[in-house]
């Protein structure tokens, strides 16, 4: 007889896992696939200073990894596998992935979101070659170098000092002249003296041959445009884009109400408009997207979606 679960959760990033740790304890038969790393965004990042009781220097591999071991130690079980399709009809749901199929009478999707692209000349072609949207996977590479990061929310004010450790200089280029990031956030990256600033500016081309070699940068006030080469010595230089981040909801937009930036539209209790389906984390519409409101998510998600099925529904 075909194994059916009772929750099926696509996504592995804090939001997953904290459904994962929820169903599990009310001794829900739990599935975790994840097609990536586990953890999400959060797994490659440096500091995590805004999650309620993390020590001082928690780092995101280790909320991670602490998060895991909450998760398998109440009998949750993990998978890596890509999922390739989902029929959410019904009170059996079918989950297709790479590994097989997949049955379960409830699903919640945590697929998380993936960072936004500038969408210039040069970018892609360079990504991994000087582009970079990970301050703590790449950061290193760029020790002693001119760094110029893309963005003006907390995401690239905290990556750039980040860098900062590492890099000769650091430039953050924002279109705007004011930053969306926190006060707090904002003035600490004002008084770091390897951060410089260009506001009402962004790329519009990255320029190298086989890597970045040099940025071509336009004022949108004056409509100047500058080119930026790196140093003579050191011929490289680093790109970070940290521009915001796009849904992963392409397994389910078509089947699922969707807002106009593409996150999945859900009630306070995670629900989606078919039941039995909930969403979790970054993938949703929502005002916050942090750590502390993906766990509340998944956790939200694991206990409706206990209840949906103990229901008669």
């Amino acid at each position: 007889m075909d194994r059916i679960y009772d929750v099926i959760i696509i996504g592995a990033g804090p939001a997953g896992l904290s459904a994962g740790l929820y169903a599990a304890r009310a001794k829900m038969d739990t599935l975790i696939l994840e097609k990536d790393k586990t953890g999400g965004q959060i797994a490659g990042t440096e500091e995590v200073a805004n999650y309620p009781g993390s020590i001082k220097d928690a780092t995101g591999p280790l909320l991670v990894a602490r998060m895991v071991e909450q998760c398998e130690q109440f009998g949750a079980v993990r998978q890596k596998a890509t999922v390739t399709a989902v029929e959410l009809l019904g009170d059996v749901k079918v989950v297709h992935t790479d590994k097989g199929l997949l049955k379960t009478k409830s699903v919640i999707l945590s697929m998380g979101a993936k960072p936004r692209l500038l969408g210039i000349p040069g970018e892609r072609s360079l990504t991994g070659k000087g582009v970079s949207y990970c301050a703590t996977c790449d950061a290193e590479f760029f020790t002693d170098l001119e760094v110029y990061v893309f963005g003006g929310g907390d995401t690239a004010l905290e990556e750039g000092m980040f860098i900062a450790k590492f890099a000769k200089s650091v430039t953050i280029v924002h279109r705007r002249d004011t930053f969306r990031a926190a006060k707090s956030i904002i003035e600490k990256a004002q008084k770091h003296p390897k951060i410089n600033f260009l506001l009402n500016s962004g790329a519009k081309e990255i320029l190298g041959d086989g890597m970045v070699q040099g940025v071509v940068i336009e004022n949108y006030l004056t409509g100047e445009i500058t080119t930026k080469m790196a140093d003579d010595e050191d011929g490289l230089m680093g790109i970070f884009v940290f521009v915001g981040y796009l849904p992963e909801t392409e397994l389910v937009k078509e089947k699922l109400t969707c807002d106009a930036m593409g996150y999945i539209i859900t009630d306070e209790n995670m629900a989606t408009e078919i039941p039995g389906v909930f969403a979790a984390g970054d993938i949703r519409a929502k005002s916050l997207r942090q750590v502390v409101t993906a766990t509340a998510d998944g956790a939200i998600a694991a206990v409706q979606a206990e209840k949906y099925i103990e229901s008669d529904h």
